[in-house]
């Protein structure tokens, strides 16, 4: 991903070194008071040096900085970017520059489900859950409107106003990634779908790494980057669910019925065969199929099977 982001080269002094030089400032609007009192220094000189001083040292002031880890400051100097400072601790740079604060952290969105059509046309409900960051904190602050969505607060309260600015550009842009990659897959198997294509319901991984992919593709101009996502809720529409639910009830049905009839297959074939085997009873083509009726009803029949006792034989 290009990225015009590049690290702070301008002077940098540790805090508590400034601190010293700040002290020392106001040591001297003091001295040169004092001396002006007493008439060491010209009346004059005095009063206007300890003036000058004093604005330098309330100027001196402004460039004090605190930075915790994963977190950055974009520095602006007139309109012109100077870099990003990603440096942590206590230190102080040029007053004059605006250090526009930003967050590295991790940060999770958990939209509510949104109603879209699947590759089928059947309407379903689906969500999904993602982790973002800040990556390129150029893009983030200039290549999307995220200041004046932000307003002009300063301090603490700006800071969260750009967060949440670069929240709403991440929430919308979810939105509609989430259409694109759920429009491209059926929801379950249908008739209409082969065994190679994938499905929501069925394919989570791989429908998961296509979302990273294309909300990737869509944050990068925001300098935004997607650690992770995956959807977390998946359900048919509320105006079809009844219907499809009945769909998959025929469909369970129906392979469970496969199945028995498999089973009682191979169990007649057990049992004509061991008769047959052990000579334990003479069956002409007719008695055999009268036999394999009754056997597959008692073995598929939903309800247990009614005993008839036969008292004649089998030889008539």
């Amino acid at each position: 991903m290009e990225t015009k982001e590049r690290d702070y080269m301008g002077f940098v002094m540790d805090g508590f070194v400034a601190l010293l030089v700040n002290v020392a400032m106001l040591a001297a609007v003091v001295l040169l008071f004092v001396g002006a009192a007493k008439g060491v220094v010209p009346e004059v000189l005095g009063p206007v040096g300890a003036i000058v001083v004093l604005c330098l040292w309330v100027l001196h002031i402004i460039g004090f900085t605190m930075q915790e880890p994963n977190e950055a400051r974009v520095m602006v100097f007139f309109g012109k970017y100077k870099g990003t400072c990603r440096r942590t601790g206590f230190f102080w740079v040029n007053p004059l520059l605006d250090k526009k604060k930003v967050s590295l952290r991790a940060r999770n969105l958990n939209p509510e489900p949104i109603k879209v059509n699947d590759l089928t046309g059947n309407p379903i409900m689906i969500g999904l859950v993602m982790v973002w960051r800040l990556k390129d904190t150029y893009k983030a602050l200039f290549e999307i409107d995220s200041q004046t969505m932000a307003g002009a607060a300063t301090g603490a309260t700006a800071v969260a106003g750009r967060m949440r600015a670069f929240e709403n550009f991440v929430r919308v842009q979810s939105d509609a990634a989430l259409r694109q990659v759920a429009g491209r897959y059926a929801y379950d198997d249908t008739d209409t779908t082969t065994d190679e294509q994938l499905t929501l319901r069925s394919d989570a991984d791989e429908i998961n790494m296509e979302l990273v992919k294309q909300l990737n593709e869509r944050l990068s101009m925001a300098g935004i980057e997607v650690v992770e996502a995956r959807i977390n809720y998946l359900a048919y529409a509320p105006e079809i669910a009844a219907i499809m639910l009945k769909r998959q009830q025929a469909s369970a049905i129906i392979t469970a019925r496969e199945k028995i009839v498999d089973g009682a297959v191979s169990m007649v074939k057990l049992a004509l065969d061991k008769l047959s085997a052990e000579a334990v009873v003479d069956l002409d083509e007719e008695k055999k199929a009268a036999m394999v009726s009754n056997l597959l009803v008692v073995l598929c029949a939903d309800e247990p099977a009614q005993p008839v006792i036969n008292s004649g034989t089998l030889n008539h």
